[in-house]
């Protein structure tokens, strides 16, 4: 079944509430960037959390990136999303497998390490874009996103994201859930999440068993209380051109291009979003050099 997320209210606007099953869009990511266990729950969880948050907060073209490092053996990630339902994102460091935690799972917060930061970039396309910053709360992914909404954004919200990740390093299932309390929520409405959340097997354990979107929300919840406004389809998607490459090209020094076409000859980039090559030929690389220097 294709990747999809459903976006909720729960009684009658006291929760905003999100729920996705990512697994097809995180398997395309370890596939693009060969990612090993450690690293593709880092970045799997990255960008579940990023499409999440993208949802609930950006709307129409707006955009966000997301820029985590915690100083773990991954190295730095990077994830782009929007309000469309896609995301593409990168680890710096993708060959990266470490001993399972005391409770038998992927030490996801080892990996990304927990002295850090997450910071997320929005650009609604006018004026500056925004950076709000927020220091790792555990290096797990779920717990900080939940403290950047509460610090960045001010909605107190809970963040679940988990990855279940095979033997060969194939993905099995990803997914993820975000509720965020609303003005006026009581505080008996409240107190359930908070017991509920407490007691919800882990997002991966319920994809396992065959459950989906809207049946963790209805776990969280119960079955009356979730109405289910929109169902989104989600993908890995990059944006990333042979045009786009050819522009950067014609950004760099002229010596560079000038030393690309006379001892190289010919010039290979790559997308690190998705790893995506794209070949320019002597001729084109003095097509961008003219064009860069406005020679004819």
């Amino acid at each position: 079944m294709a990747d999809y997320l459903i976006k909720s209210v729960v009684d009658d606007g006291q929760f905003r509430a999100y729920a996705v099953d990512a697994t097809a869009l995180v398997g395309e990511a370890q596939q693009r960037h060969d990612t090993w266990p450690a690293a593709s729950a880092a970045l799997g969880r990255s960008l579940v959390a990023t499409l999440l948050l993208s949802e609930s907060v950006m709307k129409g073209d707006e955009k966000l990136t997301v820029r985590i490092n915690g100083g773990g053996p991954v190295g730095g990630l990077v994830v782009d999303g929007n309000a469309k339902g896609t995301v593409k994102g990168y680890i710096q460091n993708p060959h990266v497998n470490l001993p399972l935690n005391p409770n038998h799972k992927i030490d996801v917060g080892k990996a990304v390490g927990r002295d850090g930061f997450l910071a997320v970039t929005k650009d609604s396309g006018i004026g500056e874009p925004y950076t709000g910053q927020v220091a790792l709360a555990s290096g797990e992914i779920g717990d900080d996103f939940t403290y950047y909404l509460a610090q960045s954004e001010q909605i107190p919200s809970a963040v679940g994201v988990s990855v279940f990740v095979n033997e060969d390093n194939s993905i099995q299932v990803a997914g993820g859930f975000l509720v965020q309390v609303m003005p006026g929520a009581s505080d008996e409405a409240v107190g359930q999440l908070e017991q509920r959340l407490k007691e919800m097997p882990m997002v991966s354990e319920l994809l396992l068993a065959g459950q989906k979107p809207e049946d963790m929300l209805n776990l969280l919840f119960g079955h009356d209380r979730v109405k289910v406004l929109e169902k989104v389809p989600v993908k890995f998607e990059c944006d990333c051109s042979k045009k786009k490459f050819a522009k950067a090209l014609a950004s760099i020094p002229v010596s560079q291009l000038t030393e690309l076409i006379e001892q190289d000859h010919h010039a290979e980039t790559v997308c690190r979003f998705c790893g995506n090559k794209y070949q320019f030929s002597e001729e084109e690389l003095r097509g961008i050099l003219e064009s860069a220097t406005g020679e004819a």
